[in-house]
């Protein structure tokens, strides 16, 4: 039997940190948290936590990490008990809001920072990079793993352009003020069957050419 790994004093100390941040950030804002307060909450000095974290765009990554890695995990039990894609995206859309749904108050505030194009924290930034790709990887497990008939052509596209579904979503989501973000449930509920018959239909003759170009678009302008 391997012994388990006890995580080192610094290992401790960048978690605390983060732990510490990721509450205050929750707490309090995005704009109102400054490194000085986390240090003094985490109980280290303000240099010791510039030594773990450059800045506070480097904790957001680290939200964001968490963030997905926590959606990738709870992912794993709905495709594996479930092939039909239609019952995949929906299970895979449905964690995505009840991952985020504990950081509601803090996602409204801190939107602003990540809607700004040249953001580091967007999430369409180079630095939201290794993120973007385990978020997507996800959305390819939903397709290559389900029983989904469709045009070769699409399939190969189809995760990335459900991740860009799934932003969308989380847009909605942040604006949502329904109760526990009931309208945001209702609109996944409603739009994946869409999405599911709109995908299925891409192989049939009548359609193909038009979903072909549509993606012949979509590609040009992606580079």
């Amino acid at each position: 039997m391997s012994a388990v790994a006890v995580p080192t004093k610094s290992e401790q100390t960048r978690d605390l940190i983060a732990k510490t941040a990721l509450r205050l950030f929750r707490e309090r804002g995005y704009e109102a948290t400054t490194m000085r307060a986390i240090a003094t909450e985490a109980g280290v000095s303000v240099g010791n936590a510039y030594y773990y974290f450059a800045s506070k765009e480097e904790l957001i990554q680290l939200y964001y990490e968490h963030s997905q890695e926590d959606h990738s995990e709870v992912c794993e039990a709905i495709l594996a008990r479930d092939r039909e894609f239609r019952a995949r995206l929906l299970g895979v859309l449905r964690a995505r809001i009840d991952t985020l749904q504990p950081y509601k108050e803090f996602a409204g505030k801190f939107f602003k920072y990540a809607a700004e194009p040249s953001s580091p924290l967007s999430p369409f930034s180079a630095e939201s990079g290794p993120v973007r790709d385990a978020a997507i990887a996800v959305y390819r497990q939903v397709v290559e793993g389900s029983t989904l008939k469709t045009d070769p052509e699409i399939r190969t596209d189809l995760p990335e352009l459900l991740w860009l579904y799934s932003m969308g979503v989380v847009l909605y989501w942040v604006y949502d003020s329904s109760p526990d973000a009931e309208k945001t449930y209702r609109l996944v509920e409603r739009t994946v069957p869409l999405i599911d018959k709109l995908v299925g239909m891409a192989r049939l003759p009548g359609m193909r050419g038009v979903v072909r170009e549509a993606l012949s678009t979509y590609r040009d302008l992606r580079k």
